[in-house]
């Protein structure tokens, strides 16, 4: 298990998506320094959009070399190609379609209207990233160097929701969702096995709706009724906060000189 999470709190979620678009630059920058490319998984949802829009307006985000840059999602909801309801639709408006992508590292969960039921289409996304993991992956995934996440009501995050059975999987890194509590209710997404094979896990929380959730998350509850309590990093678990999520929190979890 990876070391205790971190948290940061900021002012409202407009500072929170700009903080947390600044510090992905960092990171993406620093990993394409280090190794010539960058793995990023992202995340749909309010917050995940509002982190892409502040990207896209970020003047350092010329730093980053876009066209080595891998891209996958940490779940999708399975409707058509083009489907403003998923995520991948979401993330091309917000930013994708404003910089210069690899189409080619641009990995998409597969569409409704394919050659896939879901369950297959999950297979088949498990097996594009384990043709993309390499030997220095130990493992059927590569290690993304940041995998983001949204922080649901319910604790969800990906579309990994409380009891249901993608949330106890261990041996797949992607499922089919069947039966979701909040629509569609059929879904793709990574299982937390996936999602821990991650350097750094970011947890992004804005909103009063989500503070119970940040809460019961942070306070040792176990991962079948709370995912995102299930949700860390191999070095590093980091969450993003506006005031009004760590508004439950004990002020001892995080400085009080965060922004």
């Amino acid at each position: 298990m990876s070391a205790a999470p971190q948290l940061v709190v900021h002012r409202d979620k407009e500072l929170m998506a700009q903080a947390a678009a600044a510090r992905l630059i960092t990171k993406i920058v620093d990993a394409q320094s280090a190794r010539g490319y960058a793995s990023v998984v992202l995340t749909g949802g309010r917050n995940g959009n509002g982190l892409l829009a502040a990207l896209s307006s970020a003047p350092a985000k010329d730093a980053v070399d876009w066209s080595c840059l891998d891209l996958w999602w940490g779940d999708e909801r399975f409707l058509p190609d083009g489907d403003p309801e998923r995520n991948y639709t979401q993330a091309k408006e917000a930013l994708l379609d404003s910089v210069p992508l690899n189409p080619a590292r641009v990995h998409p969960m597969p569409a409704s209207d394919g050659v896939y039921e879901a369950d297959a289409a999950a297979a088949q996304y498990a097996a594009e990233l384990s043709a993309a993991a390499g030997p220095e992956d130990h493992g059927p995934v590569p290690t993304f160097d940041v995998l983001m996440l949204g922080v649901g009501p319910d604790t969800h995050v990906a579309s990994l929701f409380p009891e249901l059975p993608a949330v106890r999987e261990t041996e797949r890194t992607v499922v089919g969702v069947h039966g979701a509590p909040k629509p569609p209710p059929t879904r793709i997404t990574l299982t937390l096995p996936a999602i821990r094979a991650a350097r750094e896990v970011w947890l992004l929380a804005a909103g009063e709706d989500k503070a119970n959730a940040a809460a019961i998350a942070l306070s040792g509850a176990g991962e079948v009724q709370a995912p995102a309590a299930g949700a860390y990093g191999r070095s590093r678990t980091l969450w993003l906060l506006d005031a009004a999520a760590a508004s439950q929190l004990p002020r001892d979890l995080y400085p009080p000189a965060s922004p």
